[in-house]
């Protein structure tokens, strides 16, 4: 039996114990362990598994072997002095990062072949744990460095999760606070041609603006699935918040529709979070034409505006009721504070700026915001060259192999 048919047979809270033995029968694996990113994304958390304790522990996402595969999404394969050899490799669906599977094995077995074979192993856990997830609590509970609040379990329970990738485009998102906000709306949908976003600002802290978040996302959802437009799916949900809530809880949103061929955009800016767009090195804030937030009145009749985008340009849409001044507003300018939180941040990957953007602006002066999500989204275009290029990584490399000697990084 394989890995792979190991893990598709084992059950939920089992997939560990199962992908030991069927590591150690094919690989003379000695252990495996997983870690998992912590909701805040500060630490890699031990699974720990029925049959015998993990030899990992839990660490710091900044430092050791795991975090800097978790970081770079680089597999790392450690050889010691002694008989064995340990393999780091990272846990990714589709660009959403779950952890790092950490394999001991003979140093004689640790081959460039047997390496890019743990890889798929990796790969293959990755998509088990996704469908484990809905049957047992203990991957969730795993990844709690403290106990959330109700409002963040309810938004951890609806959201689409932190990234999504595809041939043409990376999308990354990060939130604060991770374990007691429950006021974000975020969600995604990907077909062969299109990528559909919605997301709105924090409607405040508490279970109330938790129930606000999840009936507009929902509704967001349900007008989507029927196949409604943009305007379409921007009235029904603000038909459902107005009617819950007669005006008292309107949500600022925007609704995005990418073509993923050309790099069309279609827009409804519902008193939206603001965009930005990168492009050529120059970043640059996208100016839209706002409209009123959804739920705020009966019958708001909404509107689409459109975008281009060029190959290799990046949007960052931020959320947070610390943003810019509307478009007119006395604050519209280049050194606000979300244009602070993005001049540094050229150099950084699309995994990596949201984080950095929302520890800028809740460390910043003033007024801390209550709530921040910021959505990083690059486009390559349809072209491979031209999405390599762009990704400036090429062909992802296997693990070194028996001849590579060092410490821990």
């Amino acid at each position: 039996m394989t890995v792979e048919s190991a893990l598709r047979g084992a059950a939920p809270h089992l997939l560990l114990d199962s992908l030991r033995t069927s590591l150690a029968q094919q690989y003379a694996a000695s252990s495996a362990d997983l870690l998992l990113i912590d909701y805040g994304q500060t630490s890699l958390r031990a699974v720990e598994p029925v049959q015998a304790p993990a030899v990992v522990r839990h660490g710091r996402v900044d430092t050791g072997p795991a975090g800097r595969v978790f970081r770079t999404q680089q597999p790392y394969l450690f050889h010691g002095d002694g008989p064995t050899a340990t393999a780091y490799l990272p846990v990714t669906v589709r660009g959403d990062r779950f952890g790092v599977l950490v394999v001991v094995l003979p140093a004689g077995r640790a081959t460039p072949e047997s390496a890019e074979s743990l890889g798929r192993v990796a790969e293959g856990l990755g998509h088990a744990l996704r469908v484990a997830d809905r049957h047992t609590d203990l991957y969730r509970s795993t990844r709690r460095a403290r106990a959330l609040s109700v409002e963040g379990e309810m938004q951890w329970n609806t959201l689409p999760g932190r990234a999504c990738a595809g041939p043409a485009f990376d999308l990354h998102a990060h939130w604060e606070p991770a374990y007691t906000s429950g006021g974000h709306v975020l969600d995604w949908s990907v077909t062969e041609d299109t990528l559909l976003i919605a997301v709105a600002d924090g409607a405040g802290p508490g279970t109330s603006a938790a129930l606000v978040s999840t009936l507009a996302l929902n509704a967001v959802r349900n007008a989507r699935r029927a196949g409604l437009d943009l305007v379409g799916q921007a009235s029904l949900t603000d038909q459902a918040l107005y009617g819950q809530y007669r005006g008292t809880s309107p949500l600022a949103a925007l609704l995005l529709n990418l073509a993923l061929a050309t790099g069309e955009i279609d827009v409804v800016d519902a008193g939206s979070p603001t965009v930005w767009r990168t492009r050529a090195g120059v970043t640059e804030r996208v100016a839209l034409d706002r409209q009123l937030p959804l739920g705020m009145f009966e019958d708001t009749v909404y509107t689409t505006q459109s975008l281009r985008l060029l190959p290799g340009d990046r949007l960052v849409i931020v959320a947070c009721d610390r943003g810019e001044q509307p478009p007119g507003g006395e604050d519209e300018t280049s050194d606000g504070p979300v244009a602070r939180a993005l001049a540094p941040t050229g150099g950084l990957s699309g995994a990596d700026l949201p984080g950095a953007v929302v520890a800028t602006l809740r460390a910043g002066p003033g007024e801390v915001p209550d709530a921040v999500l910021v959505i990083c989204l690059d486009w390559y275009g349809p072209e491979p060259e031209r999405r390599e290029a762009a990704r400036g990584a090429g062909p992802r490399q296997p693990l070194p192999g028996p001849a590579h000697h060092g410490g821990h990084p």
